[in-house]
């Protein structure tokens, strides 16, 4: 089990990493998070919503992804309410306050699903969420401590030294534990150290003698592209040096910001809060966000919306995905399923009309092909993608912007599309940039990134700094005896 000293520390990386350095030994291992807060989403192969981090494990493991990998997932939709996606499908919405309520049902669930996961596949690797010594938590803390109270497994604490105040992190996490919880840590990591990990030598022996715990490794800070988990990692991104800029649209509720990440690699992609300038882009991106109403509100009340509509006349291409999507027609009609009850203008820039009527999720992964229509369109071909949301939408006649789904003007400037994991697609990725680029008199030659091999760079970078020797000592049986 990998627990973290606060958020953002890096457990899921360090989850995907020993997922893959003991599927590349042959030990069958399977990763599971039972409770993640997380609006970057994944459809697995038989339509469930799991957090993109497990579903990225479970590619790090050789696995296909699996709702019993991440029962529980909270998705933010408004000011203390989530929605609850319980075994991949909607639960319920429900206030903070309410969802404690459930903690013994939820707990009973998660654990029956990491009891699946172990018989189908012999072993475990657990993720916590958050910081682990939440002390106010304890009674009802599904996904750290009463977790690890039902598993009863070997823990790792992984720290951010980048933060500062390493040493009150590992030591402040571990006294803090429950007493019937801190013999069962093994080890710790120390993660994103900068430098000649050498410096940290004095730093290990200080760590090991006032826990008593060995430091397994120091990792140092890894750039390897593997999706992002949440929102915190947009603070994390830094603009790059191309010739071409895209703007996506920072919703106050975005989600799966995780289809753009393949750009970062050949524009210079920003993260733009409503009210700012979209002045100097040469694309605009709307991207999906959780509550489609109310994101829509803040792009109208901040002037972002009519900013949007100048930058087409400009002829600068538009694009929508899943609710920014939606933002792009005449209208969304609320039945008091997505917010309040009432109907909505949106941009205007397609003629379709969402309505929100029934709380139903639809949940899929597809294969399309691209409509030939306009500069970008015209040279994507087929892809695939999978589509999670809410409503439904009338095109009112617009073209679609691939089979059987989306919408595109005219001119092929302007398209929409439910698609999220469109920019997945190399040529989705190459068709845009090749627009972009010819617009400035710039060639684009598109080399694909392999990211086949990023799950092997992470496990050989993970290997060079951490001891894996008791850890494989625990999947062979032979590690160190658990308290009873």
């Amino acid at each position: 089990m990998v627990l973290g000293t606060s958020s953002h520390v890096g457990k899921s990386t360090v989850v995907a990493a020993l997922c893959r350095a003991l599927a590349n030994r042959g030990i069958s291992v399977a990763p599971f998070k039972s409770q993640n807060m997380s609006l970057n989403s994944y459809v697995t192969a038989d339509g469930c919503e799991i957090g993109i981090a497990q579903a990225m494990q479970a590619f790090a493991a050789r696995l296909e992804p699996d709702a019993d990998m991440n029962p529980i997932l909270l998705k933010p939709k408004a000011e203390k309410v989530s929605q609850v996606i319980l075994l991949g499908h909607p639960y319920k919405d429900v206030l903070i306050t309410h969802y404690y309520q459930e903690t013994d049902f939820l707990l009973s669930k998660a654990l029956e699903s990491a009891r699946r996961l172990e018989e189908r596949y012999g072993h475990l690797v657990v993720e916590g969420a958050g910081g682990a010594a939440e002390m106010n938590l304890y009674s009802r803390d599904i996904a750290n401590i009463r977790l690890a109270q039902a598993l009863r497994l070997p823990i790792l604490i992984v720290a951010d030294i980048e933060r500062g105040g390493v040493f009150a992190q590992v030591y402040g996490t571990i006294k803090l534990l429950p007493p019937d919880i801190q013999p069962y840590v093994m080890g710790i990591i120390i993660n994103k150290f900068r430098g000649d990990h050498t410096i940290f030598e004095d730093g290990v022996r200080i760590i090991e003698d006032i826990t008593g715990i060995p430091v397994l490794g120091v990792l140092p800070y890894l750039s390897i592209p593997l999706p992002s988990e949440d929102s915190l990692s947009l603070g994390d991104k830094k603009i790059g040096n191309h010739p071409v800029r895209i703007g996506i649209i920072r919703l106050p509720h975005i989600s799966n910001f995780t289809d753009f990440e393949r750009l970062e690699r050949f524009a210079n992609v920003e993260y733009v809060k409503p009210g700012h300038s979209l002045s100097g882009f040469d694309c605009i991106i709307i991207p999906g966000t959780k509550n489609t109403v109310d994101d829509l509100k803040a792009l109208m009340e901040s002037g972002t919306a009519n900013e949007i509509v100048r930058a087409h006349e400009r002829l600068i291409p538009i694009i929508g995905i899943c609710g920014g999507y939606q933002m792009l027609g005449q209208k969304i009609i609320d039945k008091g399923i997505e917010s309040c009850e009432g109907e909505f203008p949106g941009l205007g820039l397609l003629n379709g009309i969402t309505l929100f009527d029934r709380y139903e999720k639809k949940t899929v992964q597809v294969q399309r092909t691209a409509n030939p229509v306009g500069p970008v369109l015209s040279r994507m071909g087929t892809i695939r993608g999978y589509e999670i949301h809410m409503g439904v939408t009338d095109t009112q006649g617009d073209n679609e912007a691939f089979t059987g789904e989306g919408a595109v003007s005219d001119d092929g400037m302007v398209f929409g599309t439910y698609l999220h994991g469109l920019f997945e697609n190399d040529t989705a990725v190459g068709a845009l940039m090749t627009f972009l680029y010819e617009r400035k008199g710039l060639s684009f030659s598109f080399s694909a990134p392999d990211f086949s091999d990023a799950y092997d760079d992470l496990a050989r970078s993970f290997e060079a700094h951490v001891n894996m020797e008791p850890i494989l000592r625990l999947f062979s049986g032979e590690g160190p005896a658990m308290p009873e």
